[in-house]
């Protein structure tokens, strides 16, 4: 592991060049890259084509392809993160002692940056662009189904750095596929790497967190429920619940588990369950909800409520009002982001103040838990860490502080 202990040994050094530069300058890189996303459009194509056709898990697909419409996805999330201030060497706190000291708390850039990653190419352009206005140096190691796409835009990155003035090795990308390498990244690379951000499976995420000497930050599943009180407007739930668990089912935001007044099963969850079925829903319910439907439906088993599906299936049980859902979501739920469906302020409150989701909502899709729909340009993950940082982790999440403290020859007594 040679070359590993290499690319630590090249991001400390970056990092040192990278305490040194100004705004403007990183701007101007974000800029450059922002460009050769643009002109080198035809080849980031090609070079996804390539992984498309090679994947193994078809379901992992819409994850990993690349269009017009997505790279400009990824431009825009460039150019957002552009536009973002610095957010080092802002002052926190200021204040003084009694004693004469002056003490000031000020936000640091945090180091190196490891990030293991599956299947999105898109988090390469992100987690580029997000480390290096940050102050941070990257180094990436993307899922071998994502590889060549993966490659050429942290290449086009490093190009970008390199046409700029700035150590290349700010963002290194690693394209070694050997299953080893992560291992040795979480086991031996704690002098080199300050913070490790695992984005992908359950699997992967459990086994940072095991392996890892370093902080984590990360989530191990995405499993989001959504609440439809009996206070629900119908129209409205059914919109968001469809939107919620269809738009795009492979997200860590996607709805898993819809949890329904018994009280308005009819009112509501007819409507609700029609509507995703139309659009190719796989349903499976709780036997209260499965007699409304004289048995169409399959019968949910213990294992559906702890399932992360990522796919076009959904768990819907019956709950008798909003502390039974919260109860529910405290005893299933992963932390990430659960929801309300409900005009009733109060009963509201009690949902968003009780569940311990990083992100909860209310009368909102989930598909909105997303560090570009939070105004954040992109996102290094979703940490449902409960030490922060905590939700979407974007530019102004991905520092540390430190405390300055000044006097004028204080001695302690």
């Amino acid at each position: 592991m040679k070359k590993l202990n290499e690319i630590g040994v090249n991001a400390k050094k970056a990092l040192t060049v990278l305490n040194n530069l100004n705004e403007e300058k990183i701007n101007k890189v974000l800029l450059s890259y922002n460009r050769l996303l643009l002109e080198n459009k035809k080849q980031i194509l090609q070079e996804n084509i390539k992984d498309v056709k090679n994947v193994k898990k078809k379901h992992l697909v819409d994850r990993l392809v690349l269009d017009d419409e997505r790279i400009e996805g990824i431009r825009s999330s460039v150019n957002e993160i552009f536009k973002f201030k610095s957010p080092l060497n802002k002052v926190l706190e200021t204040w003084k002692r009694p004693t004469g000291l002056k003490i000031k708390k000020i936000t640091t850039s945090i180091g190196v940056i490891g990030v293991i990653y599956e299947s999105r190419p898109n988090v390469t352009a992100d987690v580029s662009a997000l480390c290096l206005k940050s102050g941070n140096c990257g180094i990436l190691r993307g899922g071998s189904d994502a590889c060549n796409s993966n490659k050429i835009l942290a290449n086009l990155f490093r190009e970008s750095l390199k046409k700029n003035n700035v150590d290349k090795n700010c963002i290194q990308f690693i394209d070694d596929k050997n299953r080893n390498i992560v291992n040795y990244l979480l086991s031996n690379m704690s002098k080199y790497i300050d913070v490790i951000v695992p984005r992908g499976g359950k699997e992967l995420v459990k086994k940072v967190q095991q392996l890892s000497r370093v902080h984590v930050i990360g989530h191990l599943e995405g499993l989001c429920h959504i609440y439809v009180d009996k206070d629900a407007n119908t129209a409205m739930a059914t919109k968001l619940v469809a939107n919620a668990k269809m738009r795009r089912t492979s997200i860590c935001g996607a709805v898993e588990t819809l949890l329904i007044d018994s009280k308005s099963i009819k009112k509501h969850g007819v409507p609700i369950m029609n509507k995703l079925a139309s659009l190719g829903c796989e349903i499976v319910v709780d036997k209260k909800i499965n007699q409304i439907f004289k048995n169409k439906y399959k019968l949910a088993k213990e294992i559906d409520w702890k399932t992360e599906y990522l796919d076009a299936k959904i768990s819907i049980k019956s709950v008798n009002g909003v502390q039974e859902a919260k109860n529910h979501i405290l005893k299933y739920g992963t932390m990430h982001t659960d929801g309300i469906i409900t005009n009733n302020s109060k009963t509201a409150e009690i949902f968003l103040n009780g569940v311990n989701s990083a992100i909860a909502m209310h009368n909102v899709s989930t598909q909105f838990a997303d560090g570009g729909e939070f105004g954040f340009g992109g996102e290094i993950g979703i940490s449902t860490n409960k030490l922060p940082p905590r939700g979407p982790v974007g530019v102004n999440q991905l520092t540390s502080y430190k405390y300055i403290v000044t006097g004028k020859g204080i001695a302690r007594s």
